[in-house]
């Protein structure tokens, strides 16, 4: 079961966009990840493998002040990041995950956002 000071570190780093980092200190071996009703991607090397394909094509900010709430081994974050495309165009992406921690890392995650978001200016 995680404290609420280890998901308070988790969400500094992600804030910090150290995300790649956040997936190596935070996640199980075999954890899992699933982005609303999409396909879920299962053991920490696919999620980081997967995070390094967004980086590449993506900019991601996270915005500061990222709200959280614990409560046993069960964990939500509303993140809100700013996304630009390669092409320059950009889209704000509010999202909820949803969180299984076991002990002091995520073992499983879902994100929970409005696909409609996905319109870049």
């Amino acid at each position: 079961m995680p404290t609420r000071e280890r998901v308070q570190a988790f969400v500094a780093m992600v804030e910090a966009g150290d995300y790649v980092e956040a997936i190596r200190q935070f996640y199980t071996d075999d954890a899992t990840m699933q982005e609303n009703l999409g396909i879920i991607r299962t053991g920490r090397d696919a999620l980081l493998a997967a995070e390094d394909i967004v980086l590449k094509t993506v900019q991601i900010t996270t915005r500061p002040g990222t709200v959280f709430t614990v409560d046993g081994d069960r964990a939500a974050v509303n993140w809100v990041f700013d996304i630009v495309l390669a092409d320059g165009r950009k889209y704000p992406l509010d999202e909820v995950a949803w969180q299984h921690w076991r002990g002091d890392r995520i073992a499983q995650e879902r994100f929970y956002y409005d696909p409609a978001q996905r319109k870049p200016e």
